[in-house]
């Protein structure tokens, strides 16, 4: 059975024995979520589909076939209350309506976290792990600048343009919906971002508690961060990439799709690019996103997501230079001492493996679209005295070039 919008969805299980036997249908052997639907609908309730399963199973070919025992679904529960996750189900209070939208909703949802996120208006975000600098700064600046709208940013918490995407958001709460476990933390590196998230979001997940995701299970994934949001923004994506997929699974549940363009010369925006070709909505900033929802109210249009003009900067924070300049002048008149010698940096004694990684960082941070040296040297959050030289190296080695201004780009 897949629920379409003439069809109600199933009546949320009421006591602990129906919640106990949904959750062993689901994860009984070769039991879809497709298939959950189907024998729910054709017995009724999940107690009496267990019970027609092995015969079911026989008829398909299927001997000696054993429904998923009660202990390992036990397991799953007391995993999850130890966790301090909480299984949600389909039709009840808390589980998000927008997710009916699916041909397939995910029966039962594991949430860590604050439940009440998910009441709240949605937009995904989602591109490449192998982000771009200028790509990272893009999911940054629309997330930061959606949240400040009134909506709560969806992605997936994988590195990259998901990760920029929720540090952004992290103050106004944020939806990360994991491929695997809502309790497996991956990538690794986002373990520090994922506990954060909990303080004012939620991590979301269909899978087993302490399941590891796996290759089949992201695209499973997608289909939810692409459900739970009022449109879809693709920062980054190659011309075969996940995020196309989610674009996919949202068009089909009738979400909007925009795309942020990129460098025709540069393999990361090549989804994107297609995508605007194909119709997707053009993103230059989050103004461009909210105006291509309604209003969620007379509020939206207090905020102010216009990019400054030149003449409008913000100066540095700090003394200002002349100020500078004019109260050193006059300490050195009243200061006898010599003037004391800048630091010196410390001797530079990377092994030729930590070079090659910084390397690999320089040039995946690059693409052919120029961008300018310190801001560079910000995104890797490094000292310039170890960048500086390796740009250098890498300039005259002939991988990446130096254009007019100072500015940076790959070598073609």
């Amino acid at each position: 059975m897949e629920l379409h919008p003439s069809t109600p969805p199933p009546l949320p299980p009421t006591t602990e024995d129906e919640r106990l036997s949904w959750l062993r249908l689901l994860r009984s052997y070769r039991v879809g979520i497709s298939t959950f639907y189907r024998l729910l609908n054709d017995h009724g309730t999940a107690r009496a589909a267990l019970d027609a399963l092995p015969e079911i199973a026989a008829q398909a070919g299927v001997p000696d076939y054993r429904i998923c025992p009660e202990g390992v679904v036990a397991a799953e529960l007391r995993a999850g209350r130890a966790a301090g996750a909480r299984l949600i189900y389909l039709g009840t209070p808390d589980y998000p309506t927008q997710l009916l939208d699916l041909t397939d909703p995910p029966p039962m949802l594991w949430l860590m976290g604050r439940a009440e996120v998910l009441k709240r208006p949605m937009i995904a975000i989602v591109g490449a792990r192998n982000a771009s600098s200028l790509g990272l700064r893009m999911a940054r600046g629309l997330a930061e600048d959606l949240a400040a709208g009134g909506y709560v940013v969806v992605s997936g918490l994988a590195r990259g343009i998901d990760a920029a995407a929720h540090q952004a958001s992290l103050a106004t709460g944020g939806v990360a919906v994991m491929a695997g476990g809502v309790d497996a933390l991956y990538p690794a590196e986002n373990a520090a971002l994922a506990e954060s998230l909990l303080d004012s979001g939620v991590r979301v997940s269909e899978m087993p508690m302490g399941l590891q995701p796996q290759a089949r299970h992201f695209p499973r994934r997608n289909r939810i961060i692409a459900g739970l949001g009022r449109a879809l923004v693709v920062v980054e994506a190659a011309a075969k990439s996940g995020s196309l997929l989610t674009a996919r699974a949202a068009l089909d549940q009738g979400r909007e799709v925009l795309a942020v363009p990129g460098h025709p010369f540069d393999a990361r925006a090549a989804g994107c690019n297609m995508l605007i070709r194909d119709g997707a909505l053009l993103v230059r900033s989050a103004r461009d996103v909210l105006n291509a929802l309604p209003a969620l109210s007379a509020q939206q249009g207090e905020f102010d997501l216009r990019a400054p003009d030149a003449d409008e900067a913000v100066p540095p924070a700090g003394p200002h230079p002349d100020n500078t300049a004019s109260a050193t002048s006059a300490n050195r008149q009243h200061d006898p001492s010599p003037a004391k010698a800048p630091p010196v940096p410390p001797p530079d004694r990377r092994s030729l493996q930590e070079t090659a990684q910084l390397h690999t960082e320089i040039l995946g941070r690059l693409g052919p679209a120029p961008m300018a040296e310190d801001q560079l040297i910000r995104d890797l959050a490094r000292a310039p005295h170890l960048v500086t030289p390796e740009i250098t190296r890498l300039e005259l080695d002939g991988r990446l070039q130096r254009q007019a201004g100072g500015l940076l780009a790959l070598a073609r």
